[in-house]
């Protein structure tokens, strides 16, 4: 990655999660911001009204709106948030064709107009919109990384706090495999202050905080009923372009292109990784019990699924 003393970060999608990417990043003065999108006005006017709170919020950076593609030229790194969510009557078929075509359309343009970042999937479905940009940029798997595992990582740190009644910043988590019901959240490595979970909770309630964080996305949408999440999917988006701008080589669980890690190949999902100016500086096996190693087994042949309806629709 070029070094430049003010970092440009392109986020694609100018919707709740985009938006909030670009705001968070611009918070962090991790570089200046182009919110990107087709609906003219949409991400002008995001940009100008976040330019105007960089007084009060005391940061410096700098966001424009754009519907040109052009502008994204020379990012260090792309956030990409475009897509539609599921609706009521739409077949998973139905979705992956509807995004996976936003996301070919999407990767062209960073191929041509930024060559040389790091791009950052968080559109659904997580792991398999992920391996379909990694084939349409052409870029080396370590430039092309999914936000997923610092999401439902996130939430399954909030769920221990709450339980536990301590400080969130004293607990920390692993949350492996895809982004769905199959996800694999690992107790034994999530600990408070070091101590693991399992010394400090039941089985019992430690099975409850698994199944609220695997439905952790859903619970959001039936309590807003006309959207879904935005904060916490934009939070983890911004941190992970935060190792990576400023390399600071954090481990962080993410979608990365697996080789033979964990036995598996020639997939995405969700793994530690550690996140430097290159993207993904390396992968981390961790030793998995044989249950943990057979979910990841499930949640990789879930992924697998999609990748095989994307070649079945023709987008592959």
């Amino acid at each position: 990655m070029k070094s430049s003393y003010m970092p440009k970060i392109a986020c694609i999608g100018a919707g709740n999660v985009g938006a909030t990417a670009a705001q968070y990043c611009l918070e962090m003065e991790l570089g200046n911001v182009v919110l990107t999108d087709i609906v003219e006005g949409l991400p002008q006017g995001k940009a100008l009204d976040m330019t105007e709170a960089g007084p009060i919020r005391n940061y410096g950076a700098t966001c424009i709106g754009t519907n040109e593609y052009k502008d994204i030229e020379g990012a260090d790194v792309v956030i990409v948030t475009a897509g539609l969510p599921r609706k009521p009557g739409m077949t998973r078929l139905d979705l992956l064709e509807k995004n996976g075509t936003i996301i070919s359309g999407i990767c062209e343009q960073i191929a041509r107009y930024a060559p040389d970042s790091v791009v950052i999937l968080v559109t659904n479905p997580l792991d398999v919109m992920v391996y379909l940009a990694y084939t349409k940029l052409g870029f080396s798997a370590n430039r092309v990384v999914g936000m997923a595992g610092c999401l439902d990582s996130a939430r399954m740190r909030s769920f221990v706090a709450m339980e536990l009644n301590v400080s969130m910043k004293n607990v920390d988590t692993m949350v492996l495999g895809s982004h769905g019901d199959t996800m694999v959240p690992l107790p034994h490595y999530t600990t408070v202050s070091g101590i693991p979970i399992t010394q400090l909770l039941s089985q019992a309630r430690i099975d409850a905080i698994i199944a609220r964080t695997r439905a952790g996305g859903g619970e959001i949408v039936s309590l807003l009923k006309t959207g879904s999440a935005y904060y916490a999917p934009a939070a983890g988006a911004a941190r992970m372009a935060q190792a990576i701008l400023r390399n600071e080589r954090q481990l962080l669980p993410c979608a990365a292109l697996l080789q033979g890690e964990y036995g598996l190949k020639n997939i995405y999902v969700g793994v530690p990784c550690v996140l430097g100016a290159n993207g993904v500086e390396k992968i981390l096996e961790l030793d998995l019990s044989k249950e943990e190693q057979s979910a990841l087994q499930r949640s990789a042949e879930e992924v697998q699924e999609g990748i095989d309806g994307l070649r079945q629709i023709g987008l592959l």
